[in-house]
């Protein structure tokens, strides 16, 4: 039997509008206006105007894979999957049941520093979404359901691309710990995380103070409204910081491919020379211009030339985070010619310059991407619930737009000798028998 969720008013400020006064208040493409504050209670909300007649909400907690210990590593992993599962208010099947009757979507999703609960419903039932998704944030971690869901959780490990292990082996010898963990669950641990350990790690840091909820196609007052009525816990504070150590973590797996990630510290004092290194990397190894096109750059000419007529994959790597982050690039090559290739990236990056041919043509393509995140809803509710979550504060894209403008060539090459003259580390997978040492490209 459904729940009767939907026959029950939840927020009284909601007001219902049809489809007619809810049309395109934006226009499909243009950057949209944004609001934020924060709530008594240290909820950060921030709301922007949608460009369909669609209500997308988030519900954003700094409880990402840093903040897992040894007992829980791997928790992230499990707390996605269990989204869809019983909580504290509903079952499994009342959340199903109860999304299909409103035409609605539920994701999950997490990184290393941050859970999201996403729900999209039509603007029309945007009062029963949010009750759904107040009821959501409330697992309950039942012991037999997380043992259903361990097949699913294998086959996800299993089917992790190399590119993708080579990226998460890559944090683990940079960091060792906190940026270290993976987002993926240890295949040891998969069926050895306990109902309690789960609940403890939920508790600990989905709270108010480590809270932030975002929406696209709602007004501000009702996300406020909502966002104050969350059950949910004091307390909150920073993250403890990572410290970047360095290192080398290498899996032979044989075959006849290399996957290798290398990169050296990304340090920063504030967001603007964290915007530093985003347009480094599209400066360095910016993405093909068409579909299958050859990626450009000083890195993709230095490993493309290495390898000779070989084909590389190469492209650069940017994680940021808020204390901290890596800058490097990943190679996918032939086996044969991966440590020629690689050896002639990591040149390039420990050189530690760039022209400004490059560095105009990084903003310029940053810019792109930062209107593009702004001009869709789906890439704005993205950055909202980063910036509200990560900044307790949220940027419009003019403002975004002028920080890139303001960067100059000297704040991108600072950046870039900062990484190169970083130690650098490395997570390799494949064949390696010519991938070179940590210590070869010192």
């Amino acid at each position: 039997m459904a729940s009767n969720a939907s026959k029950v008013p939840f927020l009284r400020v909601v007001a219902k509008r049809g489809f007619a006064a809810q049309a395109c208040p934006r226009p499909l493409g243009k950057a949209a206006d944004v609001q934020s504050n924060v709530l008594p209670n240290k909820v950060v909300v921030a709301t922007a105007e949608s460009s369909l007649p669609v209500t997308r909400v988030s519900v954003v907690f700094r409880a990402g894979s840093r903040n897992e210990n040894y007992d829980s590593l791997g928790a992230n992993h499990i707390i996605r999957i269990a989204a869809g599962l019983t909580t504290k208010y509903r079952t499994g099947f009342s959340i199903t049941r109860n999304l299909q009757q409103i035409g609605g979507s539920l994701t999950a999703s997490s990184d290393r520093e941050l859970l999201t609960y996403t729900i999209e419903t039509t603007s029309d039932k945007q009062e029963v979404g949010l009750k759904l998704l107040q009821d959501i944030i409330a697992p309950a971690f039942k012991p037999w359901e997380i043992s259903d869901v361990a097949p699913r959780i294998r086959t996800q490990v299993a089917a992790v691309p190399p590119q993708i292990r080579a990226v998460e082996l890559l944090h683990r010898a940079a960091f060792r710990t906190g940026l270290g963990n993976s987002l993926y669950i240890p295949k040891h641990k998969i069926g050895k995380i306990s109902s309690e350990t789960l609940l403890h790690f939920v508790a600990s840091n989905c709270t108010a103070g480590r809270c932030a909820v975002v929406g696209v196609g709602i007004d501000q007052n009702t996300l406020s409204g909502f966002a104050q009525s969350l059950e949910l816990e004091s307390g909150g504070g920073k993250d403890s910081p990572s410290k970047y150590c360095g290192g080398e973590i290498r899996k032979e797996k044989g075959g006849d491919r290399a996957v290798v990630a290398v990169a050296g510290e990304a340090v920063f004092a504030n967001p603007q020379e964290a915007l530093a290194y985003a347009v480094l990397e599209r400066a360095l190894a910016p993405q093909p211009a068409v579909k299958w096109g050859n990626t450009n750059g000083a890195l993709a000419k230095a490993a493309s030339s290495a390898a000779g007529s070989t084909p590389v994959c190469i492209s650069a790597l940017n994680a940021t985070y808020s204390d901290g982050g890596l800058f490097g690039f990943v190679v996918s090559a032939d086996a044969g010619v991966a440590g020629k290739a690689v050896e002639a990236a990591a040149r390039v990056l420990k050189a530690g310059t760039v022209s400004g041919d490059d560095v105009n043509r990084g903003k310029a393509l940053l810019k792109a991407d930062i209107l593009e995140a702004y001009g869709t809803d789906a890439g704005l509710i993205a950055t909202l619930g980063n910036q509200a979550a990560l900044q307790q504060a949220v940027q419009s894209a003019d403002n975004m737009l002028a920080a890139v403008d303001s960067l100059s060539q000297s704040d991108i090459q600072s950046a870039a000798r900062k990484a190169g003259s970083s130690k650098l580390s490395i997570g390799a997978i494949g064949n390696l028998v010519n991938v070179p040492y940590a210590s070869d490209l010192s």
